[in-house]
């Protein structure tokens, strides 16, 4: 099966998780029926923008850093992260994201149940 990028589903989320901003989603897979997986997307972070902190309990999240760069709230550790990096959470663990830089941050995001 072959998914063009023009039939994926657009979405936009105004204060993302009590984030500030507008964060863009491209949903790669529409995951309804897939199993284990929640959610395989490209999340767009303009400059200022974010995901508010957040838990994630019996799933694990996988954000893999394309371009830009920002600040990660790791479990209540904040590091820095930019594009190549790959930021895991999961097993009720907590992140947050927030776009610190001059250009967009896109990540793809993948969430993983258990």
């Amino acid at each position: 099966m072959v998914i063009n990028r023009s039939g994926m589903r657009i979405e936009k989320k105004e204060k993302m998780r009590g984030g500030e901003g507008t964060v863009s989603l491209v949903h790669l897979v529409e995951c309804e029926k897939e199993k284990n997986i929640r959610m395989l997307a490209e999340l767009t972070l303009p400059p200022g923008a974010s995901i508010g902190g957040h838990r994630h309990d019996g799933e694990t999240e996988y954000f893999l850093v394309l371009s830009g760069g920002g600040l990660v709230d790791d479990n209540g550790e904040e590091k820095a992260v930019k594009a190549g990096d790959t930021i895991i959470t999961g097993n009720g663990a907590s992140h947050g994201v927030k776009n610190t830089g001059t250009e967009p941050l896109v990540m793809h995001a993948v969430i993983v149940t258990y």
